[in-house]
């Protein structure tokens, strides 16, 4: 079952969070709004969002409330993607230019940060000093994950725990996040919130797990970018970690620079899937969607813990 039909039920509430995307990017400049409708109709999973409704399905749900949790917290998700373009000048995002690519780096910042103030604006909607609290201490931690990629580029000698804490900041933490302030908005009970945001921490690194492996097993017409490009860019995966346990490997990883060429990059492709790293990344993955699993299990039952459920399974078992 393809990802979307198992959450066929918030169509709806979907459509109105997609309605008050798009208003809430709207700008009184012309290029800013014309950048920040380019990055929303660049499409997404809308992942987050969709977590934010299940778990607001624990409690007292009504769609006013919860879709301004929904739409800030995927606001936040777009304005990194834009600044992360900018980092690793990206010039593809799910197959189509980035706004750094079809403007500049100028305009890519000013639009991200644009985005981010429009997120925190419509956050002040929720009446809930903790739902804040919890956001703001998101937002320091997605930074410090921001300027942890940038300080590790092309750093070899990094670990594996600096690359579960880099993942964390960066991925699991805003999953986690939309998770509980679904819950908190939906005025659920601190026990069931918390748990929820246990359950999107482990979701969201298997999730930026199996990404990792996806750059080197997947085609780029799939991905949307060439594959093995996070490596190319300097960003230092679990893959790559495992795979520099064979010191031939490392010795030809540890060559790759922003000026290396494409055909060194697929060499080093193949090197990598024959060293069994990827199968060892698809079990780290599987680890921590098994702990996903099991605290899910602890919740109420519903249709919405059956359909977290569902989509954690699909999350850990895609192939692009």
């Amino acid at each position: 079952m393809k990802l979307k039909m198992m959450y066929s039920f918030l169509n709806s509430d979907l459509t109105i969070i997609e309605e008050s995307l798009e208003e809430t990017v709207q700008a009184e400049s012309p290029l800013l709004n014309q950048a920040s409708l380019h990055l929303l109709k660049a499409g997404g999973k809308r992942i987050r969002p969709v977590f934010v409704l299940l778990a607001g399905k624990f409690g007292d749900y009504d769609i006013d409330r919860i879709k301004n949790v929904a739409v800030s917290l995927e606001l936040i998700h777009m304005a990194s993607l834009v600044h992360d373009d900018v980092v690793d000048d990206a010039e593809l995002r799910r197959g189509k230019r980035t706004i750094k690519a079809k403007w500049d780096n100028r305009i890519a910042m000013y639009t991200g940060d644009y985005i981010f103030a429009r997120a925190l604006e419509l956050m002040t909607k929720v009446e809930k000093p903790f739902a804040h609290q919890i956001l703001a201490n998101t937002l320091v931690e997605l930074c410090i994950g921001e300027i942890e990629q940038i300080k590790d580029k092309y750093n070899y000698e990094q670990n594996i725990r600096t690359y579960l804490r880099r993942i964390k900041r960066k991925t699991a933490i805003l999953i986690a996040v939309s998770c509980q302030l679904g819950a908190i908005a939906a005025d659920v009970e601190e026990e069931i919130h918390k748990k929820l945001y246990r359950f999107g921490y482990y979701v969201g690194m298997s999730y930026q797990i199996i990404d990792d492996v996806l750059d080197f097993t997947s085609t780029e017409k799939q991905l949307g970018k060439p594959a093995g490009d996070d490596l190319h860019q300097g960003n230092i995966t679990l893959p790559v970690l495992l795979a520099m346990k064979d010191n031939k490997i490392r010795e030809k990883i540890t060559q790759v620079q922003e000026t290396t060429n494409r055909e060194e990059i697929e060499k080093i492709i193949v090197l990598i899937k024959q060293s069994g790293a990827i199968e060892q990344s698809l079990r780290i993955s599987d680890q921590y969607l098994h702990k996903a699993l099991k605290i899910l299990n602890e919740l109420p039952q519903n249709r919405a813990k059956k359909t977290l459920s569902d989509i954690a399974k699909i999350i850990g078992k895609r192939k692009f």
